[in-house]
Order: structure tokens, then sequence, then C-alpha cells
């Protein structure tokens, strides 16, 4: 039988303990397959939180967010927008890689609605932790996890708005996106808008 646990109250007081907690965590089913949690990253001080959807398989074998190829295209765009590193925290909207096994292959599965909400516990922890003057929602599931209903990044994207407890945030496309273009002209002219999309990120961060 599936187990679901969720009745945890505590809120930790440190991303170090959160990490800790998060590595238990049974709110979904997802736990039973991953290889393992794969916790938010990056300094308490940062001023930008960027939300993607799920660790990819990659993330899930290294317990970290964003080191996969849609990380490199991530860590190339930041770099080209003139953004530090240590300005950014990188986290899912959920912590535990979700997938279809096929053969000796692990393929990407979407987070469904009950997945999303019940993660949802932790990236607030982390929010609250971390305090970023912008959060940034990259593609479909972050929208949402921090909405709490669907939204298209197409009608969202290019405007600051502020969720229902003032943050800031911005939307913009997930960078494995761009990987799933084909045609290079076109991945060049997306990438580019996603480039000027963290640039506008940066601003606005920057005067708050």
């Amino acid at each position: 039988m599936t187990q679901i646990l969720g009745a945890e109250t505590r809120a930790e007081t440190t991303l170090s303990a959160l990490e800790k907690a998060e590595a238990r965590c049974k709110r979904c089913p997802l736990y039973l397959n991953a290889t393992q949690v794969v916790p938010g990253q990056g300094s308490r001080e940062a001023r930008l939180m960027f939300v993607g959807e799920q660790p990819s398989d990659m993330e899930d074998r290294a317990g970290k967010p964003f080191v996969g190829p849609a990380g490199k295209v991530f860590d190339r765009a930041l770099e080209d927008a003139g953004i530090p590193r240590r300005e950014v925290f990188v986290t899912n909207a959920v912590k535990h890689f979700k997938f279809d096994q096929r053969g000796k292959r692990r393929l990407h599965k979407r987070p469904n609605t009950l997945e999303i909400e019940r993660c949802k516990w932790w990236l607030d922890q982390e929010r609250g932790l971390v305090k970023p003057a912008l959060i940034v929602m990259m593609g479909a599931t972050a929208v949402r996890s921090l909405l709490g209903r669907p939204g298209t990044i197409s009608k969202l994207r290019g405007r600051a708005y502020a969720l229902a407890d003032g943050s800031p945030y911005l939307v913009t496309v997930h960078p494995s996106y761009l990987l799933r273009i084909r045609d290079q002209e076109t991945r060049q002219r997306e990438y580019n808008a996603f480039v000027e999309d963290l640039m506008q990120c940066w601003r606005v961060a920057g005067s708050r």
C-alpha cells in the first residue's frame, strides 16, 4: 500500500534543516520510485528564486537541481544576462523525479495536480527562508504551483505581477523548452528571448 503522509505543521528555520526534512518526505507517492529528494540550492541571501518543474533523471541521481542539459542552458543564459550565480536560488515545484520506465530508460512524466499541491509545502518554506526580491516561474508547472491555477506562459510572460502575499514574480519558459526546438535559427531566437527575460528579472529584482 502506498504510504502518504502530510501532517507536517513545523516550518524549518534553516535551509540545511529544510533539506533534511525534505529527505523524509512522504507527502505524495513520488518518493517511492525516485532515487532521492532534490532540494533547492543557493544562498539564503539570493535576490532571485528560479522555480522549475521537477528534477530530471540526471538531477535525481545527483541530488541537485539544474545540473542536467537544461541546467547547462540555464547557467549559460545567466552568464549572458550578467546575473551573478551567488544571487540565484534554484528549485523546483516538485522535489522528486516522476517518470515512466521504458526498459533501462526513465522518461520524464509531468507532475499532476496532487503532486504539485502536496509539494508546495516545501516550496513555500524555501520562499520564506530565502525571501527573494523576485520569484521567477519557469514553465507551466511552476505557474500552477505558485498561482494555484493553470496559466498560459505566453500571456503572463514579460510583465511583473504579485502573488496574493505581495511577493513579486515574473514568468518565462523553462530552459528545457529550448532544448526541444530542432530548428537552429528558431532555437537561437528563443534563447535570446530567454536571456532578455532574465535581464528583465535582474532589473526588477535590483529595483526592490
